[in-house]
């Protein structure tokens, strides 16, 4: 391979799930893709998958990359991939460089990158079915052309919005964390339906189609969800009965109070 279009420096969950979205959805082709990855076996899976090429050279990719570079590593080790990458010259100053390293802001990035467009975003755990949500903050040397770029790359794995680096640990809070407080509510709902009498299989069809249902519900209709909750509540009914004990058990202060904590802790790992 001479050049590739989209390097990625590292295969793991979520790197190989923008690899598929992308290759699905016909942004990239795989003869325009090069990941390098240090385990042989994920680079023959990764290969095999989907018939990119793949090496364990992480200066080969940067250096063959025409378009955007992934950096899906754990951020404990990005010193380490930048120390390797320290003379990284070739290819100017217009390749895109993407980051999904949580916890490492644009500042160490762009000391690492001197004068080249750096994205930092925050994906989601849906966004290994596609239906993700990722926040992305763009770094000083950003052009229009590479933030719309961006946005059609992490489209691939389900919505994006744009916001300043300073939210990025609120974002963290609510939407990075916010999938393991949804699956506590699903099986939560699971086991009170348990506790009601229902077998839990049943319980537990029942609890997540509820919960997809509702912010498929929402999404499309436009509707706050308050309007939602006023629709569905009957005077003296049973949906009442059961916001009413919700709330007086501080069901909305526990989520929030989740949130702010989350964005506390990103906050701390960001500075430790």
């Amino acid at each position: 391979m001479t050049t590739a279009k989209f390097g990625l420096i590292g295969g793991g969950v979520m790197g190989e799930a923008l690899l598929s979205r992308l290759l699905e959805q016909k942004i990239y082709q795989p003869s325009e893709i090069l990941v390098s990855d240090p385990q042989q076996q994920r680079r023959d899976f990764l290969a095999r998958e989907y018939g990119v090429e793949v090496t364990t050279d992480n200066r080969l990719v940067v250096t063959t990359t025409t378009e955007a570079l992934l950096l899906a590593v754990k951020p404990q080790i990005f010193d380490t991939i930048a120390l390797e990458l320290a003379d990284w010259q070739v290819g100017g100053e217009t390749i895109l460089v993407i980051s999904i390293m949580a916890g490492v802001p644009l500042q160490r990035l762009e000391a690492a990158f001197p004068s080249r467009p750096m994205v930092r975003v925050m994906p989601n755990a849906p966004a290994t079915v596609g239906a993700g949500m990722s926040a992305i903050a763009p770094g000083k040397h950003v052009q229009p052309e590479h933030r719309e770029l961006a946005t059609r790359i992490l489209r691939s794995v389900g919505q994006v919005v744009e916001v300043p680096e300073t939210l990025m640990d609120a974002v963290t809070g609510l939407s990075g964390s916010g999938p393991g407080y949804v699956a506590i509510l699903i099986e939560s709902l699971t086991d009170g339906g348990v506790c009601a009498g229902l077998p839990r299989a049943i319980a537990y069809q029942l609890a997540l189609q509820t919960v997809l249902g509702t912010a498929v519900m929402l999404q499309e209709s436009g509707m706050h969800p308050a309007q939602l909750k006023d629709r569905v509540t009957s005077p003296g009914g049973t949906t009442i009965a059961g916001i009413a004990e919700l709330e007086s058990l501080g069901f909305r202060s526990a989520l929030i109070e989740a949130v702010v904590a989350a964005t506390e802790r990103s906050q701390e790992l960001g500075n430790s």
